[in-house]
C-alpha cells in the first residue's frame, strides 16, 4: 500500500479478515499487517517511496495443465470415453434438434469424419464458445468478450522473492502479481497480466510489444532495485479469458476488467447445453451446476415427449472425491516404502507432482536404453517423465509433453533445446517409429518454440535502435 493507493491500509485489513473467514481460517496462518520497513526487508527490490506498509496472507497454488490432464484421467478411470486431437466439424440435426457431432481425427486427416452420437451434449469450448456457436447456425449471438492476458518470467535467482507480490497497476488500476514458483524447472518468477482484446481465433493471441512493455514498466515502478529488462525475461505465455458478455448494444460500457469472471450455463441451438466463462477456483462448483442444469432440461424434454428418454440412475454427480487415488496418503506412503526398499533416490518434487506414480516414473527412466545426456536442472527423470505422460497423459506429440504438460519451454533461458534430439528419439521409440519421425518432431518442437519467442527479437531490435 503506498501513499497514493486507491485502497488503504483499514480498508484492505478488513477485506482480509473476510478472506480469512472465507477460506474458513485454514489456511496456514492469519494475515499479517507488515510495516513498511518490515516489507522492504522481506522484498528488498521493492519500491519505497511513499510505501505505507503492506500485508501478508496465504493463498493456493496450482498446475493448471496437471489438473486438466488429473481430471480427464479421473473421468476415463469412471467410464467415459476420452479422445485428444479430434475436432468436431458440424452438427447432425433431427429436425429441430442437434443429435451427434461430425468429428475427424486430426491424426489421421485422410480419414473421413464420423457421427458422435449422445442423449444430450454439453459444449465447454472457452474462450472459442463464439467461434464454435457460429459455426451451428446463422445470425450466432455472441457469448463472450474475451481477454488476453500475457505474462513474462525471470529466473528466480535473479529476481529472487519470498512469496507471490500482489499490487495495482498505476496505469490503469487493474490487479497485478508477481508470483515465484521454485518448483518449475531450478526456479522462475512469473508477472503479469494484461487485459487487452482477443483476434477472433483465440489460437491467434500472442504476446506482442506492447503488452510486453506493460508489464515490464510495472516491474520497474514496483521494483527498481531489481534493476530488470527486457534482456532477463526467460519465456513468455499468452492466455485468453473467456468472460462471459453478451453482444453489447450501442453505447454500453466494454471495459474488459468490469466483466464478470463468473460462468453461465444456458441451451443452445437444438437442444444443447453450452457453457461460458467460469474460472479454476469454482471448477468443481460450476461441473456440478452443469450437470444439474442439463439433468433438469432432459427430464423436461423427456415429460414433453422430445428427445430420449430419461435414463435411471442420472442424478446428482459426485465432486467431493479426490481426482486421482495415486495422490491419496495410503499408495504414496506404499509407494515410498518400495523405493526405499529398491534403494531408488527419487526427488522430492516428483512425489509433490506425480503421487505414487514417482515410482513408475523412475522405473520407466531406468530402463531406456537410448543415448541420453545429464537432465536439465530442475527436471529430473525427464526421459521417464515424458515416457509416463504419453502412456497416461494424453500425449500424442513431443510439443504436447514440452509446451502443454511440462514447463520446459517456460523454466529455461534455452527453452530446454539442447533436450530435443533425445526426447524426440524417446518419443519416436514409445510410438514405435523410426528415426526420421523422430527428426521431424524436433523440427516441430524447435520451431514451436521460435514462434512462441519471437516477439524478443523484435522488442530487442527496436531497443537497440
Amino acid at each position: 500500500v503506498y501513499e497514493d493507493s486507491s485502497v488503504g491500509m483499514p480498508l484492505l485489513s478488513a477485506g482480509l479478515w473476510l478472506y480469512d473467514m472465507l477460506s474458513l481460517f485454514r489456511t496456514p496462518g492469519f494475515h499479517r499487517r507488515l510495516s513498511a520497513k518490515a516489507l522492504s526487508e522481506l522484498v528488498p527490490a521493492l519500491n519505497t517511496h511513499g510505501l505505507k506498509g503492506g500485508f501478508r496472507y496465504y493463498d493456493a497454488s496450482m498446475w493448471d495443465d496437471m489438473l486438466t490432464v488429473e481430471t480427464l484421467r479421473a473421468a476415463a478411470e469412471q467410464g467415459a470415453a476420452i479422445a485428444n486431437y479430434t475436432r468436431a466439424e458440424k452438427p447432425v440435426w433431427e429436425g429441430d434438434r442437434i443429435v451427434a457431432f461430425e468429428v475427424s481425427d486430426r491424426e489421421n486427416p485422410d480419414q473421413a469424419a464420423f457421427p458422435v452420437k449422445a442423449r444430450r451434449i454439453i459444449v465447454c469450448t472457452g474462450p472459442w464458445t463464439d467461434v464454435f456457436g457460429a459455426g451451428l447456425v446463422d445470425g450466432w449471438k455472441r457469448w463472450l468478450t474475451p481477454s488476453k492476458g500475457i505474462h513474462l518470467l525471470f529466473e528466480l535467482e535473479r529476481f529472487p522473492l519470498p512469496g507471490a507480490v500482489t499490487m495495482t497497476n498505476p496505469v490503469d488500476g487493474r490487479v497485478a502479481f508477481v508470483i515465484p514458483r521454485p518448483d518449475f524447472g531450478n526456479g522462475v518468477v512469473i508477472a503479469g497480466t494484461t487485459d487487452s482484446p482477443t483476434p477472433a481465433d483465440p489460437a491467434e493471441a500472442a504476446v506482442d510489444e506492447p503488452d510486453a512493455h506493460y508489464v515490464m514498466e510495472m516491474l520497474q515502478r514496483y521494483f527498481p532495485g531489481a534493476k530488470l529488462t527486457m534482456d532477463d525475461v526467460i519465456s513468455s505465455y499468452v492466455g485468453v479469458r473467456p468472460l462471459f458478455q453478451p453482444e453489447l448494444e450501442e453505447g454500453e460500457d466494454a471495459s474488459l476488467q468490469k466483466i464478470s469472471r463468473e460462468h453461465h450455463i444456458g441451451m443452445g441451438p437444438g437442444g444443447l447445453t453450452i457453457v461460458a466463462g467460469g474460472k479454476y477456483t469454482t471448477a468443481r462448483k460450476m461441473a456440478e451446476e452443469i450437470v444439474d442444469f442439463t439433468v433438469k432440461q432432459w427430464k423436461r424434454d423427456t415429460a414433453e415427449g422430445k428427445g430420449a428418454p430419461f435414463p435411471d440412475g442420472v442424478g446428482k454427480p459426485d465432486t467431493k472425491g479426490p481426482v486421482n487415488n495415486h495422490v491419496m496418503p495410503e499408495p504414496v506412503a506404499a509407494a515410498r516404502e518400495e523405493a526405499r526398499q529398491n534403494g531408488f533416490d527419487i526427488p522430492e518434487r516428483l512425489w509433490a507432482q506425480f503421487g505414487a506414480e514417482a515410482l513408475t516414473i523412475k522405473r520407466l527412466d531406468d530402463a531406456w536404453k537410448g543415448k541420453r545426456r545429464e537432465d536439465p536442472a530442475g527436471f529430473p527423470l525427464l526421459v521417464g517423465q515424458l515416457r509416463h505422460m504419453m502412456r497416461n497423459g494424453m500425449v500424442v506429440h513431443l510439443d504436447d509433453f514440452w509446451f502443454r504438460r511440462m514447463p520446459l519451454f517456460l523454466a529455461r533461458r534455452d527453452h530446454a533445446e539442447p533436450w530435443v534430439e533425445q526426447l524426440a528419439a524417446c518419443w519416436a521409440d514409445e510410438r514405435g517409429l523410426g528415426a526420421e519421425a523422430a527428426r521431424a518432431e524436433a523440427e516441430r518442437v524447435r520451431a514451436e518454440i521460435a514462434r512462441r519467442h519471437g516477439w524478443v527479437a523484435g522488442v530487442n531490435r527496436s531497443e537497440s535502435r
